[in-house]
């Protein structure tokens, strides 16, 4: 199976979970199920669970084990770009090539929406995978202390209020930190996810978390370069905008192709750590390449 394959097959597999996840009536009441739906099923790159199922392969360990995490935190994700869209936030009217929730559900359901989504995304690690094996149960309560410190205030959240905050004053050290904690938390989350249901040891899982760290800021660079170079219909959402909020961003302070040749240095590095780690000819280690290569 070549990479391209390797990756509509996993994106085959978290559709699928996905949608047996998110909750659904009588428990749950349709106008909210119906909102967090619109936002989940409604496509995107799928790069946080693809990287946890591609870290649990890496390690030699059943992806089925990694799976609930894999969606987990594809509903972590999808609850902070529902309000991060928001009005009070970004303001955005563009999301995965769909007017943003707020716009279609209104701002008082998109902000249930998320919250139900950041909330079902705990029950979900909690719940699956169902085992007596004391084992994967240790896995599982590993997985949801890292997924919250990720998603949390030192993590996800932390980085969204510094850029709400901060957004145009922040110089290159201030930049890296925040998108650290924004971005590159929860895909840090992802990969160590993924390792540890696996069964990975802890070392292995070290450097794959280091690695990941550098697919998180290869991802935000190449993210802020699209910002620029990208059109509305490739990219999904709406371009310019943080030219246009005047945020600071790598092409802001280090130009296009300084920002590029900064995106391929960090993913270098990550796949010398991934090798470190026994693990550089995994698909891990491909998806660093498709990350500075992609045009959405």
């Amino acid at each position: 199976m070549d990479f391209s394959d390797y990756l509509e097959a996993r994106r085959a597999e978290i559709e699928a979970a996905l949608l047996a996840a998110l909750p659904s009536p009588p428990a749950c009441p349709a106008v909210v199920a119906d909102a967090m739906r619109y936002s989940v099923m409604a496509g995107g790159k799928r790069l946080r669970p693809i990287l946890c199922l591609a870290s649990a392969d890496a390690v030699g360990g059943d992806r089925a084990q990694a799976m609930p995490a894999a969606c987990a935190l594809e509903f972590i994700h999808t609850y902070s770009l529902v309000h991060d869209d928001l009005p009070a936030m970004d303001n955005d009217t563009m999301r995965r090539g769909r007017p943003t929730l707020h716009l279609v559900a209104g701002e008082g359901m998109a902000i249930l929406a998320g919250d139900g989504l950041l909330t079902e995304a705990f029950a979900l690690l909690a719940r699956e995978p169902v085992t007596a094996d004391p084992t994967i149960a240790a896995r599982k309560l590993r997985v949801i202390g890292l997924v919250a410190a990720a998603a949390g205030a030192a993590g996800m959240v932390g980085g969204q209020a510094i850029d709400l905050a901060e957004a145009g004053t922040l110089d290159s050290d201030r930049l890296r930190a925040m998108h650290a904690k924004k971005t590159g938390a929860l895909i840090r989350a992802a990969v160590s996810a993924g390792a540890i249901m696996g069964g990975a040891v802890d070392e292995v899982i070290a450097r794959a978390d280091a690695a990941a760290a550098e697919l998180g800021l290869a991802f935000q660079i190449i993210d802020d370069v699209l910002d620029v170079e990208g059109a509305a219909a490739t990219l999904g959402k709406t371009p310019g905008k943080d030219a246009a909020a005047g945020k600071a961003t790598y092409p802001a302070l280090y130009g296009l192709d300084g920002a590029r040749r900064m995106a391929e240095a960090c993913v270098d590095r990550a796949t010398m750590l991934l090798a470190d780690a026994g693990l550089g000819d995994s698909r891990l280690a491909h998806i660093g390449r498709w990350i500075v290569n992609r045009s959405h």
